[in-house]
């Protein structure tokens, strides 16, 4: 099991004093969504989270407070099917290099332009709006690449 991020690793260290812990997921959190509600969620949450998983796609829970509720703060492997996996390996954790931008590039890029923080981006669904376009490209992408 390999740990991919964790909100600890964010409200620690340089994190702004002025914020509560919980913006250190919001960056995950938006991620998580577009996870589960494109069905690529791990088993584990399947098998353990379904009502959870549900609330999400109905908007009435977001990927945050399911990062924080179900995964303990900790994004893993194993919150993932195996697709899902594999993308985020190429998306999230992978490097910016020439015109490919990472995951945490482009949710700066989309929703970071009028704040000095990524962690003072607001944990909205018109945020997620404004950035699942760009996950959903970034998936056909990486699709069309395999």
């Amino acid at each position: 099991m390999a740990s991919i991020d964790r909100m600890d690793w964010h409200y620690g260290g340089d994190f702004p004093e002025n914020l509560p812990p919980v913006n250190g997921g919001t960056h995950i959190g938006m991620y998580l969504t577009w996870i589960i509600h494109n069905d690529l969620i791990g088993q584990l949450h399947l098998d353990d989270s379904f009502d959870d998983i549900q609330k999400v796609k109905l908007r009435q829970k977001t990927g945050r407070d399911f990062l924080i509720e179900q995964c303990d703060e900790k994004f893993w492997d194993e919150d993932l099917s195996n697709e899902g996996l594999e993308f985020t390996k190429y998306y999230y954790e992978g490097e910016s290099i020439g015109n490919f931008r990472n995951y945490i590039d482009d949710y700066c890029e989309i929703l970071g332009k009028n704040v000095e923080s990524l962690y003072q981006i607001d944990n909205t669904w018109e945020n997620y709006e404004k950035l699942s376009p760009m996950l959903d490209y970034r998936f056909s992408e990486w699709k069309n690449k395999k």
